[in-house]
């Protein structure tokens, strides 16, 4: 039997020391707060729920500021179509710029930017000399900077937090949007533009958006992790549409990563017509209710998202994780069936907790699988295409469920986007392989 001396046992080195400290640390927390131990990342998490609030605060600010100019619903979709046009029309070079320019400025110039454009519309609210182009205006400039958010922060936390805590970040982000972005904002915007007025709401979202880029500037610079050797003499166009081509070509030569985006980009077109368009007037026109209930379902929906999206990052990433992934969103979109059929608020809003539930929950699944499946240099690029892919078809799928419910029924619609997205999500698992791509690529 051999028996272990202290006294004449090596001294650790200080630099084990650390680890050991951090590891059982580490042990001691829940997994889905591990990633706070990484000092990085709880700056980034700072800066990122006071971009969301900022963003809660300035949706509803700058509803309630056309109407304060007596702007129609026509005036009030042109600001919120210059908003989505912006952040469509840039968002694949965006991608190019964040595997090309070290993510941390581009973070800051986005928030720079958007801040900017919230103490501009809050002046000239304040100063009575806003207009509804000038709102025009700046809606397509702060569309333009968002586009760049998502691609470089996505490429970023890699290089920030060790590999084993990306599902818990990506879970807690599921967590802030719904509950900071989608909550908790617009109801303190609510409540500033009733006792103030939307210029002052305006204002208070320019300090959470300039408190987020104080936030920014302790995180690290890191390098891009990428050689751009190869690229310096190029032109920086020609270049740019180079890497976007490459991104492209990646996306073709990945069938894992082909599957889940065509899927993905048929499911919204499905499904997010009927949810945004068809569920306020099936609870007016049907069911007899009014704002209230809708924004009851709305927060049964967020809800469901950020519960979720904890539970997930809560656990290991599951070793099916494709098949988990792609059949959870397929299945997740049944409730919309039921919804259609209801005859009650009361049965809506826990249909709609389960289909927050199951939509935002597999996104913690897909944006940790990209930032471990996906090579760093390409993970920037790869990025901006799913961001494509999520708001590209957006208002086409809002543009056709009007016409589609009057042409079949809106019980008919809803049946179509409850089921088709499932058989959909069955046909991406066979077609591209997508068990034995999972068994191969252990990621547990």
């Amino acid at each position: 039997m051999t028996h272990h001396h202290p006294e004449f046992e090596e001294p650790l080195e200080p630099e084990q020391v650390a680890e050991a400290e951090v590891a059982d640390v580490r042990r001691k927390l829940p997994r889905a707060l591990t990633p706070f131990h990484t000092p990085a990342y709880r700056k980034l998490a700072v800066a990122l729920v006071l971009t969301v609030f900022a963003w809660g605060i300035w949706v509803v600010a700058l509803v309630w500021e056309v109407i304060r100019l007596d702007g129609s619903t026509g005036d009030l979709s042109l600001v919120s179509a210059a908003n989505a046009i912006g952040m469509v029309i840039p968002v694949l070079f965006a991608g190019a710029v964040a595997d090309r320019i070290p993510q941390k400025l581009i973070l800051i110039a986005v928030a720079t930017v958007q801040a900017s454009c919230m103490v501009i519309a809050a002046i000239l609210s304040l100063t009575d000399l806003a207009s509804i182009p000038f709102l025009v205006g700046l809606a397509l400039v702060y569309g333009c900077a968002t586009s760049f958010y998502y691609p470089a922060y996505s490429a970023w936390l890699p290089a920030l937090v060790p590999e084993q805590d990306l599902l818990a970040v990506n879970g807690f982000e599921g967590m802030v949007r719904p509950t900071i972005g989608q909550a908790l904002g617009p109801a303190f915007a609510g409540f500033l533009v009733g006792a103030a007025s939307s210029g002052w709401g305006m204002l208070v979202a320019a300090a959470a958006a300039f408190g987020a880029l104080a936030a920014l500037f302790p995180v690290p610079l890191t390098p891009v992790r990428r050689d751009l050797a190869a690229q310096v003499s190029s032109h920086p166009v020609r270049s740019a549409l180079v890497d976007i081509r490459e991104g492209f070509g990646y996306m073709v030569r990945t069938p894992w990563l082909l599957a889940t985006l065509l899927f993905a980009s048929l499911m919204t077109l499905f499904i997010m017509g009927p949810i945004e368009v068809l569920v306020p007037f099936h609870i007016k026109d049907h069911l007899g209710g009014d704002a209230g209930d809708h924004a009851l379902v709305l927060a049964a929906f967020g809800i469901g998202g950020a519960v979720a999206s904890m539970a997930i990052a809560s656990f290991p990433m599951p070793r099916r994780y494709l098949t988990v992934m792609n059949l959870s969103w397929g299945l997740g979109c049944l409730p919309l069936a039921f919804i259609g059929i209801a005859d009650s608020v009361w049965i809506i809003v826990p249909l709609a907790l389960v289909l927050g539930a199951m939509f935002s929950g597999p996104m913690v699944i897909w944006g940790t699988l990209l930032q471990r499946r996906v090579p760093s240099h390409m993970l920037g690029r790869v990025s901006s295409l799913d961001f494509f892919v999520s708001i590209s078809l957006m208002p086409v799928s809002m543009a056709l469920a009007g016409p589609v419910s009057e042409l079949i029924g809106m019980q008919e619609t809803f049946l179509l986007a409850g089921t088709l997205p499932m058989v959909i999500a069955v046909i991406a698992i066979v077609w591209a392989r997508l068990p034995a791509d999972e068994v191969a690529h252990p990621l547990d």
